[in-house]
């Protein structure tokens, strides 16, 4: 028998996709898939790093869309609510579907599906929350911005929404929970971070606040962005890359609410 693995993946997406591939293609007896910084090792486990291949995760994507559309919202969904050891339960529940040849052949009363199912109502009930009531500011340079904390990781959800109701300006939502944020140019969206440290240092003289809650913190990246050319930080002191073919496609051509 093989020996049991732990697989380590670099946190995106499609990381977790290419994991789910290597697994079924290599017959690996996983015992857990863990985000290489956040590896709780088992003390006889062997581990095996994943390295992200697009090309393994859209065919480990294109299958579950063959069988689902509905598979495909739940499991991105659940994926973005971060909740520990979500990669494990989703990696049985593709399991299922794959053995069961549909998701429609599975007991909806299975708690590992009750508990996908909930997840993903969950991070969809906050995506349609941030864009209903999330309100631009305006920065010292005219740029829009929202900066934002969620409890989920939902930015890549609400790309879609922003950018059709908003192509009139060039703006930016930071997620500082996480350190990235989306930034539009007019044209295109693109990931971005900022040097949060630094920031939070130039804050503190500004409004003199003390980082105590959520709120203070996010007052702070407030006040620092309204004061400050966003376009300039944009320009010198990010690193931008465009957000990933396969979740770009899934958020045109798949979104489900």
């Amino acid at each position: 028998m093989e020996k049991e693995k732990i697989l380590l993946y670099d946190g995106s997406f499609n990381g977790f996709l290419t994991s789910i591939f290597t697994a079924f293609e290599e017959k690996i007896n996983v015992v857990d898939i863990q985000r290489k910084n956040q590896v709780q090792k088992g003390l006889f486990t062997e581990t095996q790093t994943i390295l992200t291949q697009v090309h393994k995760a859209k065919r480990v994507w294109n299958g579950i869309s063959q069988r689902s559309n509905n598979a495909m919202k739940n499991i991105y969904f659940a994926f973005l609510s971060e909740t520990p050891g979500i990669e494990q339960l989703l990696y049985s529940y593709i399991q299922k579907i794959v053995a069961k040849g549909s998701p429609n052949h599975i007991d909806l009363a299975d708690d590992m599906v009750f508990r996908i199912n909930y997840l993903a109502n969950m991070v969809s009930k906050k995506k349609n929350r941030m864009e209903t009531y999330m309100k631009f500011n305006v920065s010292i340079d005219g740029a829009h911005f929202i900066i934002v904390e969620p409890e989920f990781d939902i930015l890549p959800l609400v790309s879609k929404h922003f950018r059709s109701n908003f192509s009139d300006r060039q703006w930016i939502i930071y997620d500082i929970k996480r350190n990235y944020g989306l930034y539009y140019n007019f044209h295109t969206i693109q990931l971005m971070t900022l040097d949060s440290k630094g920031i939070i240092a130039n804050v503190r003289p500004l409004n003199n606040l003390i980082q105590t809650n959520a709120t203070s913190v996010i007052e702070s990246w407030n006040t620092y962005f309204a004061n400050n050319s966003i376009k300039s930080l944009i320009s010198n002191k990010l690193h931008t890359h465009q957000l990933p073919k396969l979740q770009r496609k899934y958020q045109d051509d798949k979104e489900a609410v």
